[in-house]
């Protein structure tokens, strides 16, 4: 039970505000930021393993999407034998972590959120460099990683104390729920701060030890990151940050007999590999690995014919090209009513020439460039797919600049099973796929072997009411775009091949990092 100097007593949660931009001294603070971090470019960052700072010989960089010949960082190349120790340390420790009190683990999470939000801005700018995210893009992810802290520091504190069950005559019975061990941590880098610092933050503040190993395009924003945990209190022993390749260093920390669960965000392809290999028992290994899996998405948003056409294409443009696409939740679909569909592209299209293009840290640019050349190169090829399949309305080719440039396009009258219209792009690319009616139109929405987000347009009470029931998606949205879950009210996570429905920021999600212990005591 907790002490009374234990006991914390907080605010009921709420979202943290974004930032004003339109007002003169937020647009300078963040000019002095840009500025600021722009001085930091090239700094080596080490890993920190067992407490400890690590260098190797060899090493990693980061790099601008908007400029790839500015290095935002460099970084270490880890070994598949640093890997597999750094699990056998977190291991060690945390027989001593997980007997902190969850009241202790959670006021470090409100620390920490209480750092980030006093370097709001250094965050921001260091997530513009680096994922290429415009200026509102990059405060939503602070914003979110500031919601992640606040709100599983309070999911703690009401899931930390013991959890009252049906009473039993001659019994004091109760239940409580214990940490699980090892997380391996492997986020994703187009939310590098936010998706990053939730996981870890659930794993930490549950009573686990964690191995982070961060995205190679976003490990910057992660090492500014765990700085901030260690101010904030968590010991540098309950969390080991390391970089190094995906395949080797990653596949280590999976299979490791001591390694717990796995906590992941990014493809389907990576995380039903992740899924296979924890799935396989190895000798030494005590339990059945637990996977958090957050994979892809193919997501449409239908459009009635009974809807507001206006509403519906700025929804559509926001979730199709907000971030370059390059979210698990984009659309990448609209799925339009065959009596509204001309009038809709026609209004799409207009909408959509007037996106601005360019580096990132330009607040007059709606979109920045894609993450990487590898990322460019993907879809550019699927734009040459979609080009057969169906018709080029508008973009369809790299935009002018040195950074990783694509132009918002948009292909009409893609085929329901066309690759454009099955296959995650992660771009900025949308198919307009024509409807015969709303009931087809939700049949194709249904039709990819994704389940994440959806949105419907329609003023019709009962195809609204249709959509909830039979709309097979983890995350729907009525009347409004299909991006931008904020934490708390929109818990975030999908069926099918995107994912285990982990539903990130919502009352569920701890669970997933714990396991529950039912105690019973007879009494006289």
């Amino acid at each position: 039970m907790a002490t009374a100097e234990q006991i914390v007593h907080v605010s009921e949660f709420t979202n943290e505000p974004f930032i004003d931009f339109a007002k003169p001294e937020n647009r300078s603070r963040m000019q002095e930021a840009l500025k600021k971090v722009k001085a930091e470019f090239g700094r080596e960052y080490p890993m920190w393993l067992n407490g400890k700072k690590v260098t190797t010989t060899e090493k990693r960089t980061s790099t601008n999407p908007s400029h790839p010949l500015e290095i935002i960082g460099v970084f270490q190349n880890a070994t598949v034998d640093m890997a597999r120790q750094a699990v056998e340390d977190a291991h060690k420790y945390f027989d001593t972590w997980k007997r902190v009190s969850p009241q202790e683990r959670a006021k470090c999470l409100f620390r920490a959120a209480q750092i980030v939000r006093e370097r709001k801005y250094e965050l921001n700018a260091l997530v513009c460099y680096e994922v290429g995210k415009t200026w509102v893009e990059a405060d939503a992810d602070i914003a979110e990683t500031i919601d992640f802290l606040e709100y599983y520091g309070r999911e703690m504190l009401r899931l930390g104390e013991p959890q009252k069950l049906v009473p039993m005559r001659g019994e004091r019975n109760y239940l409580v729920y214990i940490p699980l061990g090892v997380g391996v941590i492997i986020p994703p880098w187009n939310f590098p701060c936010a998706i990053m610092a939730g996981m870890v933050s659930a794993s930490l503040v549950t009573g686990n030890t964690v191995v982070l190993k961060p995205a190679s395009d976003s490990p910057t924003i992660a090492a500014k990151f765990i700085d901030i945990l260690f101010e904030a209190g968590i010991p540098k022993e309950a969390v080991n940050f390391i970089t190094g390749p995906g395949g080797a260093v990653g596949d280590t920390l999976v299979t490791h007999p001591k390694t717990r669960y796995i906590g992941f965000t990014g493809s389907k392809e990576v995380g039903l590999r992740i899924s296979e290999l924890a799935g396989k028992t190895v000798p030494g290994q005590m339990w059945i690995k637990r996977t958090v899996l957050e994979m892809g998405g193919k997501d449409g948003i239908v459009v009635d014919e009974e809807a507001d056409i206006d509403a519906a294409v700025e929804g559509t443009v926001q979730a199709a090209f907000g971030y370059q696409g390059q979210k698990c939740s984009a659309c990448s679909r609209a799925i339009v009513s065959e009596k509204i569909y001309d009038t809709f592209v026609q209004k799409l299209v207009e909408r959509t020439k007037k996106i601005t293009v360019g580096p990132s840290d330009d607040p007059n640019n709606y979109m920045g460039p894609v993450v990487s050349q590898s990322a460019m190169k993907t879809i550019l090829d699927y734009i040459e797919v979609g080009k057969k399949e169906g018709k080029l309305l508008t973009g369809g080719k790299r935009a002018a600049g040195d950074g990783y440039f694509i132009e918002p396009t948009i292909i009409a009258d893609v085929d329901p099973k066309a690759r454009l219209a099955q296959e995650e792009v992660f771009g900025p690319v949308l198919a307009v796929i024509k409807a015969k009616n709303y009931d087809q139109a939700l049949e194709i929405a249904n039709n990819t072997e994704f389940g994440l987000t959806g949105a419907v347009y329609s003023k019709n009470p009962e195809k609204i009411k249709k959509a909830e029931e039979t709309f097979y998606v983890g995350n729907l949205y009525l009347n409004r775009k299909c991006t931008g879950a904020m934490v708390g009210a929109h818990p975030f996570g999908g069926f099918n091949m995107s994912g285990t429905d982990s539903k990130a920021g919502g009352k569920d999600y701890l669970l997933l990092f714990m396991q529950g212990k039912s105690i019973a005591e007879k009494v006289s």
